[in-house]
Order: C-alpha cells, then structure tokens, then sequence
C-alpha cells in the first residue's frame, strides 16, 4: 500500500512540478538533417556535426514545488566546440510547439554566425545575438517572441535574494536588450538557465595516466555496448585504490543500495596478484599486457605469441612517405605518414564461389551492353566500302541541278572505345570485422562485392584496379594490392580478395593520397576513384574525430586538382552527417542494408560512367 501511494505522490508532484510541455515538444531526431543543413547553409563549418546534448545539473535557483519534488535541476545546454553542435535532445520549454521549433532554429543560427567564446560567457551570447540578428533581420520577431516568452518563464527577480536578483536582472537586460550588460554580477548561485544561449564546452578529461597508451579495448568475450542516445558524457578523474582505504565505520547495510557514486575502496578481486605469477599466465587462453602505472609483484620471462612478420603479408614496398593535413595549423605536413604496399601471403588462385556464380552472370549479361562494339559511320569522305545511300543521294542532287559542295561517300567502320579508368578502394580496418547478419560480415560483404564488380567489369573491357587499406598509427599504414590496372582479373586477383581479412584502423588520408597518386598515372579521360568505407576516419593516435575528417577532405580536394573522380560508397548509416563535407552532396551514397552492397555497387557504376 505504501509503494502504491508513494507512487501516486510520485507522480502528481512530478507532473506539478515540471516546467515542460511533453504535448508541444519538438525532438532532435525529427529535424536532425534539415538542422545540419540549415547550420552550414547559413554560414557554419561545414566540418562540424549535430549531436544531442547530455543533461547536466545546472545548479541555479528552482521554485519550491521543483525543489520538493526533486526536479528540474538537471537541463541540457546547447554548446559549440571544434567539432560538434550540441543541441538538446528535445525541447518542451514552451507551450506552443511553434516556440519550440523556432528556438530550436534560432540556437543553430546564433551558432553559424558567431559562435560564443569559452570565457566572459554572458558577453560572448550577447555579441553573438547581436551579430545573428544583423546578419539574418529575418531572425527578429522569432527571437522576440521566444525572447519574451523566456523571460516570463523565468523566476522574477523579486522573489530572490538581492545577489541573486541583480545577477538575474542583469540577464534579463541582456536577453531583451542584447549588448547592454558588460558582466554578470556574483552570486552564491550559479544563474538559472538560459535556454536562448550557447553555453561552454566542459574540458574534456583525460582519464589516461599515461597518454601514450591506446584506449583499454574490452576483453575477448566482454560486453562492447554502444551508446545508442550518442551524449556526451561529463566526467572526472579518480585515483586508483592504494589499499589503505576501508568501509567508514559504523556501517548499516540498508544504505548499501544508495551508493551513486564512485567510493575508493579497494575490493579483492580474482585477479589479484598471484604467488605464481607463471602458472597463472599459462592458465590463460589469451594474455593481455598492460600498463598501469604501478611496480609489478613479480616479472616472469615467456614468449609472446603476437603476429610476427613470418606470419603478416607479403610487403611488396616500405617506406612510402607521404603528407598530411594539420587543419588546426592550415598546414600540409609533408612526409609525415608512411606506407608499406601488401599483397596478402595465404592467397592461392580460386574460382568464383558457388553463391556468385549466377548473379555474376546476370551482371554480366547487363554490362556486355556496355562494352565496346565496331559500328559503320555513313558519308564519310573515306571508308572500306561506298555508301550507296550517300552516292545515290548526290546523284539525285546533280541532276536537280543542286550543286553542293563534296560530300562523304564511303561507310566506315570503327570501333569506339569506353575510355575510362577505376580505381576501387576498399575499406579493410578492424570495424569490417563486424557481423551485417546471421550468415556475414562487413568484410564477406565486401569481399563478395569486389568479386562481383569484378566480374561485371571484365564483361566491358575498362581498366580497373582493386586495393584495400587499413592503418595503426601514421608509421603504419597498410596498403594491399589486390588488382593493379596492368593485370588481368582471373584466378589469382580472385584468390587475393578471398584472402582479405579485418586490418587495424581507418587512416583514410594517405591511403586516398597514394590511390590517387596510382589512378592518376592510367591516361583516361575519366578516371573514378570509388571509395568503399563503413565508417569515420580514425586512427589510434590524434587522427580521431576532426582531424581525421579534414585530411580526408584536403586528400580528396587534391584528387580532384588531379582529375579524378571521388565517390564514396558506404554502409555506415550515419554517413549524411560527414559525407556532404568530404565528398559534395552528390559525391556519395548510403547503403542502408549492407548485405545489397554487392548488388549494388556495380550498378552504382554503370550510373557513374553512363555519362
């Protein structure tokens, strides 16, 4: 009976107490592509994504009701760093859901026009206002009527202390009067929400002792979840137990359960240090080395059983150096990758699988319609043969007494050539390791996609080469060659792409760099760099995130200064979010269902070359 009250109080103070309007919200998702597009139509960078924003407790003054029922103290803040605009998952704050969405629009305009700097925060959304309003006029009976619907929501000032009122005054100016406030005064609390402006970026912490160590990767087995609402998260830093810290006495078992934060203690565990460290290591079916910063108890002396080079592919060519996009600096590093060529050592000449065989002949019989053929020209000055249409044609005019200049009279017959060149470049890092099905993964689908965009091809004539790449860090980055333009495809290109297997990481620059270098050497007059990915650029070392994505975009725009053709296929659903910034709005395509991506892509080809 008490849980059943308890709920019913629960539920009616909540629902007293809150400030929101579940039935006028707006939400994220439902206006996520029309807000990216907007952002950079009105002047943002490009380079930048839209992504939800994380609740966080703001700390300012709530009403009484809100402080009894424990809510509101948690609201997500729209923020701007180098590499994401966060906007807040959803917005209830008004009545109107009108309100709503045109607030939602005016957060992504303040942004495009100036974001606000990290210090003198109130100044900096005021300049900011000031300057989207001069830039886009259209913007102003919008803010104001979001702008006075703010300020009412807000808790008079009033019905606060005197430091608090005069902060909260000085906002209120500041909303409706932008530019007329050069500083907040101070309070013993921080200000209430303003859902109009952009607020800070948290630091980001690292929680690394040392940042020379890669990430921890989840052992063989464990749980390797993914954060569907994709928020940041805020975090801090906590010191390791030393051993000496205990429970705080006296201790009562029914305050177990409260526990939401992190408490140093240190708990026994089952891998703990050992008295024989030897005989626990052998009773390990896989031995992970790590560092944590402490002196170990023991050392013991074994082999490791990592990949050796006896085992790695077949190096066909080291030490290819090449250049990369600082985009903080505007800088093109020169010689700061370098690349080593492969060709995968376990691949032995094979048939096509059984499962290929007849869509490969379907796609063949589609793509002979493609291939060159001899055709007769008619009325040609000189031929193998005379053109009796032509000849009786002049006849005709000559004795009508037209007298026109020398016409063609001979059919010739030529063959006309498809002159074009295709470089396909496929994605090989350790996320095509991943299963699309119960029957495949990433790296079958590709595989079989290469098979069957071969087997179309051979069916036209055109040049083509096939490499994958993959990379661990900038001194390593992994080229194979599967198929160069001067080979024949058959049995043994056929059992290199048998033989593919999940590489290391997706440094997409240099490998787009080098592709480029090899498909601009093929004297065509279109040459197409097709680009098979499942995801982001990134690396294990400073290429992740934004860096990654800008000398990706430097790479293409230097194939494009080249002559080639970009366009990226790919079956990362998130692919519209970054795509458009690298590749141009018609420069690639989505595969939502990546088990029709060998379907596709050679009919994604025959598009590409119609022209």
């Amino acid at each position: 009976m008490e849980e059943f009250v308890g709920g019913l109080w629960h539920r009616f103070i909540t629902r007293a107490a809150s400030r929101s309007h579940p039935a006028a919200a707006v939400r994220l998702e439902d206006i996520e592509r029309t807000a990216g597009v907007l952002f950079r139509a009105l002047g943002g960078d490009p380079g930048l994504r839209v992504a939800a924003a994380a609740e966080v407790e703001h700390g300012g003054r709530r009403r009484w009701l809100a402080r009894l029922a424990h809510a509101d103290d948690r609201v997500a803040q729209a923020s701007l760093d180098d590499e994401t605009l966060r906007l807040p998952p959803e917005i209830a704050f008004f009545p109107d859901a009108g309100h709503n969405r045109d607030l939602y629009l005016w957060l992504i305009a303040q942004a495009a026009g100036l974001p606000p700097a990290e210090e003198n925060w109130i100044v900096a959304n005021q300049a900011a206002t000031l300057a989207t309003l001069a830039r886009y006029p259209g913007f102003q009976p919008r803010y104001r009527r979001i702008a006075e619907a703010c300020v009412a929501s807000r808790i008079a000032p009033e019905r606060l202390p005197s430091e608090e009122a005069a902060a909260e005054r000085a906002i209120r100016a500041a909303i409706l009067e932008p530019g007329s406030v050069d500083a907040l005064p101070s309070a013993r609390k921080p200000p209430q929400p303003v859902v109009l402006w952009l607020y800070p970026t948290p630091q980001a912490l690292d929680l690394r002792r040392d940042k020379r160590l890669p990430d921890p990767q989840p052992a063989e087995g464990g749980s390797n979840s993914e954060d569907a609402t994709q928020k940041r998260r805020r975090a801090e830093r906590n010191d390791m137990p030393d051993g000496r810290d205990a429970f705080i006495l006296p201790f009562r078992a029914e305050s177990l359960m409260s526990f939401a934060e992190y408490v140093k203690v240190n708990r026994a565990l089952d891998d703990d240090e050992s008295d024989d460290a030897a005989k626990a290591a052998t009773d390990m079916d896989t031995l992970s080395v790590a560092n944590d910063g402490t002196n170990t108890a023991s050392k013991v002396r074994f082999d490791l059983d990592l990949p050796s080079a006896a085992h790695d592919d077949l190096p066909l060519a080291e030490g290819i150096l090449l250049p990369e996009w600082d985009w903080k600096k505007k800088l093109l590093r020169k010689d700061q990758c370098s690349l080593v060529l492969l060709e995968p050592r376990d691949a032995s000449p094979c048939p096509l699988p059984p499962r290929l065989v007849r869509p490969a002949r379907r796609l063949r019989s589609q793509f002979e319609s493609l291939a060159p053929s001899r055709r007769w020209l008619k009325n040609q000055p000189d031929g193998a043969e005379l053109d009796m249409d032509a000849c009786v044609r002049a006849w005709s005019d000559r004795q009508a007494g037209n007298t026109s200049g020398a016409t063609g009279s001979y059919l010739s017959c030529e063959r006309r050539e498809r002159d074009l060149a295709c470089l396909v470049l496929a994605d090989l890092s350790l996320s095509t390791d991943a299963w699309v099905g119960n029957e495949a993964r990433v790296i079958d689908v590709i595989k079989d996609s290469l098979m069957l965009f071969s087997e179309a091809l051979g069916a036209t004539g055109d040049r083509f080469g096939l490499y994958g790449f993959s990379s661990r860090r900038r001194d390593h980055i992994r080229f194979h060659r599967i198929k160069d333009f001067a080979e024949r495809y058959g049995p043994v290109p056929r059992g290199r792409i048998a033989a593919l297997k999940p590489g290391y990481y997706t440094r997409m620059g240099a490998a787009i760099r080098h592709a480029s270098t090899l498909l601009a050497r093929q004297p065509s007059a279109l040459r197409l760099l097709l680009i098979l990915s499942d995801g982001k650029p990134n690396d294990l070392d400073h290429y992740e995130g934004r860096y990654g994505i800008e000398d990706t975009r430097m790479a293409l725009i230097e194939a494009r200064n080249m002559g080639l053709r970009p366009f990226c296929v790919t079956i990362d659903k998130e692919g519209a979010g970054y795509l458009p910034h690298l590749f141009g709005p018609a420069g690639y395509t989505v595969i939502r269902k990546p088990e029709e991506l060998p379907s596709r892509l050679p009919m994604l080809y025959a598009q590409l070359t119609a022209g």
